[in-house]
């Protein structure tokens, strides 16, 4: 078998963890598999370089950053190809670039697009270990250094699995898997065994932390199964795989919540064809992710307001690109709340069990907390409520569905 282990930088924190790392995967090797490492850089390394940058200047270039940012993964795999060498185990550690990972030349944000893997697999033939670098990859054309964004070695074992055909991805993290929400707002929330694609995509786009969005699209875009599991236990974890009759069963598998969110309202603005387009445009130019949408006609049928919700980090750019186009859509202004929290009920089950909406509102409601917006999918409904009711929402439908751990 063909394993890709992915281990976070609270895995790799210290030497310590990083010989922890070391024995786990040459166990794995021992096994019979054929074993790649992607490291993350070791934890607070990312956002000490980011510091130093901010040091030299206010304003550092996207392809410097990439360049400085990339380092810090660098380290990590020579430390941790020394650590599995110093146990006996051949070991060799790739760049991004060694490693084949092509992506395009967004930098900070860069999407993979090719992997090209012929000498990751020369060295796992000759019995090596190959050590990856996460996070990074190259431009094809000027052979640039680019980054993932955050989250992105999750993309890169993903990718990685994918181009090799792996058996199986398994990312080491600081918990034992994926729960039914997050245990430091529910203690009683249970890891489950199993998860949909779907279910996991949705969830890690709505708030889970455990895997980023984009890793998920990818596993499921070529059906890499992926199991989630603590890197300081051996514990078994969770399985995210195709969905299947038996996980259409459960109702609910999860509650998350979000508050890194802002909802951003245009005024009355035209209510006309075209207002919409042009609104939504100057945002998607700035790569900025558009989430909920809501739009509210007037009595008089000829104005409405325009609301929606983005990524809190990226709140201030996008009300600067609407509030420069304002006047030509005709509103009388523009409002930001950043007070607000989404929080969403996933379940594969909902798409044949009626009724979710209808109790999930009922919790609300008996809890006094008021709805702003809401949307839905055949597997999920979200609401944007005031950020202070964020967990007790959460504590609120965990139990209202069941989902405690002696149901």
């Amino acid at each position: 078998m063909i394993i890709v282990q992915k281990y976070g930088g609270a895995s790799v924190a210290n030497v310590d963890r990083i010989k922890d790392v070391a024995r786990r995967v040459v166990k794995t090797a021992k096994e019979g598999h054929k074993v790649v490492v992607v490291v993350s850089a070791m934890a607070g390394e990312t956002d000490k370089l980011i510091d130093l940058a901010y040091l030299v200047t206010s304003k550092p270039g996207e392809r410097e950053m990439d360049l400085l940012l990339s380092s810090g993964e660098r380290i990590a795999i020579a430390l941790v190809a020394l650590a599995i060498k110093e146990l006996g185990q051949k070991a060799i550690a790739f760049t991004g670039r060694q490693m084949g990972i092509i992506t395009d030349g967004l930098h900070m944000k860069a999407r993979i697009e090719k992997i090209a893997s012929e000498r990751a697999r020369e060295a796992l033939e000759g019995g090596h270990v190959v050590v990856a670098a996460g996070f990074q990859g190259i431009t094809e054309k000027e052979a640039d250094v680019t980054t993932l964004g955050r989250g992105g070695s999750d993309l890169s074992a993903v990718a990685i699995a994918s181009a090799l055909k792996a058996d199986l991805c398994e990312i080491y993290t600081d918990v034992e898997g994926i729960y039914t929400a997050d245990p430091n707002i529910v203690p009683e929330a249970k890891k489950l065994d199993k998860v949909s694609y779907e279910e996991m995509l949705e969830m890690a786009s709505l708030g889970a932390k455990v895997l980023q969005t984009r890793s998920v699209e990818f596993a499921m875009r070529y059906g890499v199964p992926i199991v989630v599991r603590s890197s300081f236990n051996d514990n078994p974890g969770t399985l995210v795989t195709k969905e299947d009759m038996e996980m259409e069963k459960t109702l609910v598998s999860g509650i998350t919540s979000d508050t890194n969110q802002a909802k951003i309202t245009v005024i009355r603005v035209s209510d006309s064809p075209g207002i919409a387009a042009r609104l939504f445009k100057a945002i998607a130019e700035a790569n900025i992710i558009v989430d909920m949408i809501v739009q509210n006609v007037s009595s008089d049928g000829e104005s409405a307001d325009i609301s929606f919700t983005v990524p809190e980090t990226e709140s201030r750019e996008a009300l600067r690109l609407v509030e420069e186009i304002t006047e030509e859509l005709g509103a009388t202004g523009v409002a930001m709340r950043d007070d607000i929290a989404k929080v969403s009920v996933v379940g594969v089950g909902m798409r044949t069990h009626p009724g979710v909406a209808l109790q999930m509102f009922g919790t609300m409601a008996r809890h006094g907390i008021n709805i702003l917006m809401i949307s839905t999918s055949e597997i999920k409904v979200s609401c944007v409520i005031e950020a202070k009711y964020s967990e007790l929402a959460v504590r609120a439908l965990h139990e209202a569905f069941g989902l405690l751990v002696n149901v």
